[in-house]
């Protein structure tokens, strides 16, 4: 210390530095880039590539690397200076020292804020990962997101005030007064954020999964804090607000283990009973047989009614929850019931033909 003391002292050349204090000002200065410029193309990659579970994060551009790099230099720099001032006594402006080493603190704390704000957006890539629930994951992302922004925004303006001398006991003290009133203004609000973290702790449906709402169907898509997005079959983008999903009973079409075919049959009011029973009973194990037919004890076919002129026979069927297999089965009932009939001689129901005519 004492032979970097005697370096630094000596005759002012520049602006009240010594030739001596001068040269360590501009190596500190050049080091501290060298920092950075080291993070941000070896550090930072190298971490978040080891951290990251999807290969959405790519370390080398991950939110401009260059700026992270320009943080950590400031943070070197600052660090230094602030060492350099407390335990030397270097021949230099003190006071100009001192304003430069601020500004350079405050533009460090300044791109931290933007780098945390930025990594927000990537939550997902440390959350969503290969393996079962990734639907759940997907939702647990999506608020993570949307709470992370807020914190970052509102814990940013609390710190930059500080930064610019604003006092932060009378603001703590006034939202203390004032919240009261901004939770009663803004209790649609607080309660779309009550609604998202119940739907993360419940969750009725998660992102991917076919819901009616309140007379909207359709695909939720995204998340938020306040809102949940539902894209239509129409391909059209509802926002149904977190309050109204939470106080409402949500039909989620992805939480089925089966689909249900419900198939309905015409027959002329002079058919046989017998062969209408013949009928039920070869659909019904036709359909029993095939892979894609399901819960047997719980699949039946019967004659439901007699009208004057025609017969009605149900049927009731299980497959496994998928649209296609559910159509495909449909049709194929259909084709059997059609082929089978014909077997047994029974004529549709065809009310443009009248027997007695």
């Amino acid at each position: 210390m004492e032979k970097l003391n005697e370096f630094m002292n000596g005759e002012e050349i520049l602006l009240g530095f010594s030739s001596g204090t001068l040269i360590i000002f501009l190596a500190t200065a050049l080091i501290s880039i060298s920092i950075g410029m080291f993070a941000s193309k070896l550090v930072f990659p190298i971490v978040m590539n080891l951290f990251s579970k999807t290969e959405r994060i790519d370390g080398g551009t991950l939110i401009a690397p260059n700026s992270l790099g320009w943080m950590i230099g400031a943070y070197a720099y600052s660090e230094s200076m602030n060492y350099i001032l407390l335990n030397l006594d270097p021949v230099w402006d003190t006071s100009l020292v001192e304003t430069i080493t601020a500004y350079v603190y405050a533009g460090f704390v300044i791109l931290m804020l933007i780098a945390a704000y930025r990594l927000v957006d990537y939550l997902d890539a440390f959350i969503v990962v290969e393996g079962e629930d990734m639907a759940s994951r997907r939702s647990l992302a999506s608020v993570a997101e949307s709470v992370g922004r807020v914190i970052v925004v509102v814990l940013g303006a609390f710190v930059l005030a500080g930064l610019a001398g604003v006092p932060l006991a009378p603001i703590i003290t006034g939202l203390g007064i004032t919240g009261l009133a901004l939770a009663l203004a803004a209790k649609d609000s607080v309660a779309n954020i009550f609604g998202a973290i119940s739907i993360l702790i419940d969750q009725p449906f998660n992102i991917g999964d076919w819901i009616i709402v309140k007379g909207v169907e359709g695909e939720v898509v995204n998340i938020g804090l306040r809102t949940t997005l539902v894209r239509t079959s129409a391909d059209t983008m509802v926002t149904v607000p977190n309050a109204r999903l939470v106080n409402s009973p949500v039909e989620n079409f992805s939480k089925r283990r089966f689909r249900r075919i419900k198939p309905k049959f015409a027959f002329e009011e002079d058919s046989k009973p017998e062969t209408l029973r013949q009928f039920c009973d070869k659909l019904l194990i036709a359909t029993n047989e095939d892979a894609r037919s399901m819960k047997e004890g719980d699949s039946w076919v019967k004659i439901q009614s007699y009208g004057t002129a025609i017969v009605t026979v149900g049927g009731n069927f299980y497959c496994i929850s998928s649209g296609s297999i559910q159509r495909e089965l449909t049709e194929d009932i259909l084709i059997m019931a059609r082929k089978i009939a014909a077997e047994l001689g029974l004529k549709f129901h065809e009310p443009r033909v009248r027997s007695n005519l």
